[in-house]
């Protein structure tokens, strides 16, 4: 049987895999996953997320198409530790991921381990082809390349579009970081270059692996560098289309839902919709302390860094026609510690669980609630934690502000209040003793390596500690 006329089998390997097999049928062709990751993209910025002004029609489309999820967490609110969740299905904390400076920089000595399994790896194992084209941000050194995780292919930037020393809010930027590394691989192809192409030239290279690997199973991971700033677009961009009304961080977005919009229209192109998982979601949340040139979390509160809603609850569409029912939105938990378990039983890989997440399946299937918990991480420190519709923080997250009592716990009901505007840890006594006991049983359950974000290459350590005395 040849791999065009396989495809049809795809909907049983989905409802095998829901169903708790370990290995799909040895004829079938196992689905292509492609998953697409926002920058910084606010809860609210899409308008199948309620924005009055962004025009994202090629993702709202996708969301008529598929499932539209309206409670979906990132593993972190910032990018390094919630890009390590999401590739390992294990909590950022877990894998050293998680730590003081926040993210991995240009003079960082870490990276992500080598003992850390991905989905890449995993897929790999099994027969997939596999490719990262974006913003890696998991380690710059070659031990922690994207090759070294299990892609086979690797275009984009090693660390964040900002790391580079004309940013205009780090002197410590303009003194030690290189300019800008556009990789192929395990070469630099481009310094310097201009950041209105990323969008574009991430797209090409992403239909070029689509097509080139269309007669077999693949991974193709697409980690935007938008609308991280600084802000750009494409000139042909800027000259076809109408400008956003809100905006250059609108355009950015807008250009954002030309990308996917180009990438599933390859997909439909090739025949490959009935047999191709599509995940759009976004890193965390928007980046509220960039003012107008940063998103919105909508009616949710805080932003990206915080453990308020608006840092870890993102947007999040999936589709996969056929498999997955059209035209759903789905209010159970989701995580996107829940993609590596979720894509490995699809693919029918004999090992499919991981540290922290979940197969939901079922939810994507049905609307099934799988998920019963999130753990809201700041840095090292568990914040917060979910369960059901109980949110708890542990101590207030604003601490140090005027008048906030830091260590009193705060409870929100996120269902009723997902704005977490009204505390009822003084009505709910019993509620928050459960969720402290649920916060100290998971702490209590691993033991976290030491952080592999604070580390300095031996050459910045002089410069970082000057930056960090004149501060």
């Amino acid at each position: 049987m040849n791999a065009a006329k396989r495809y049809w089998l795809v909907p049983v390997l989905v409802a095998a895999a829901l169903n708790g097999c370990a290995a799909p049928p040895t004829d079938a062709q196992p689905p292509n996953f492609i998953v697409l990751l926002a920058d910084d993209l606010g809860y609210g910025d899409l308008g199948a997320y309620g924005h009055p002004t962004i025009r994202t029609p090629n993702l709202d489309q996708l969301a008529r198409e598929g499932v539209r999820f309206t409670q979906f967490y990132a593993p972190a609110a910032l990018c390094t530790p919630s890009r390590a969740g999401l590739l390992t299905g294990a909590l950022p904390v877990r894998t050293g991921m998680a730590g003081r400076r926040g993210v991995l920089f240009p003079d960082s000595d870490g990276g992500l381990p080598a003992s850390a399994s991905t989905i890449a790896e995993a897929l790999q194992a099994v027969g997939y082809r596999t490719a990262l084209v974006g913003k890696w941000h998991l380690g710059h050194l070659p031990r922690f390349s994207p090759l070294a995780h299990g892609f086979d292919y690797f275009f984009g930037l090693p660390y964040s579009n900002d790391m580079r020393p004309e940013n205009e809010h780090w002197d410590y930027a303009r003194e030690t970081f290189p300019p800008l590394p556009l990789m192929e691989n395990d070469k630099v192809v481009q310094r310097g270059l201009d950041q209105a192409t990323l969008t574009a030239r991430f797209t090409a290279k992403a239909i070029e692996f689509i097509e080139t690997h269309s007669e077999e199973p693949f991974l193709l991971y697409l980690p935007y560098t938008a609308p991280h700033t600084p802000l750009a677009i494409s000139a042909t961009r800027r000259a076809q289309a109408v400008p956003s009304q809100r905006g250059l961080y609108g355009d950015v977005v807008e250009e954002l839902d030309w990308s996917a919009g180009e990438i599933i229209a390859t997909v439909k192109r090739l025949g490959l919709s009935t047999r191709t998982f599509v995940l759009f979601t976004s890193d965390n949340g928007p980046w509220g302390w960039r003012g107008v040139n940063g998103g919105s979390a909508g009616l949710l509160r805080g932003a990206k860094g915080s453990p308020w809603e608006g840092g870890f609850r993102v947007p999040a569409i999936a589709w996969m026609p056929d498999s997955i029912p059209a035209d759903r939105t789905v209010t159970a938990l989701g995580s996107m510690l829940d993609v590596y378990p979720t894509l490995l039983a699809m693919a029918g890989a004999a090992t499919a669980s991981s540290p922290d997440g979940v197969n939901i399946l079922p939810t994507l299937m049905t609307g099934e609630a799988v998920r019963d918990s999130v753990f809201y991480y700041r840095q090292e420190e568990l914040a917060a934690v979910r369960q059901g519709q109980w949110k708890l923080f542990l101590r207030h997250p604003d601490a140090g502000a005027e008048g906030i009592d830091a260590a009193q716990p705060l409870l929100f009901n996120v269902e009723n209040d997902p704005s977490e505007r009204y505390d009822l840890a003084q009505e709910q006594p019993e509620r928050v003793a459960d969720l402290l006991r649920l916060a100290q049983s998971h702490t209590a359950s691993f033991t976290p390596p030491p952080s592999r974000l604070n580390g300095i290459l031996p050459e910045y350590e002089q410069s970082y500690a000057k930056h960090h005395r004149d501060r």
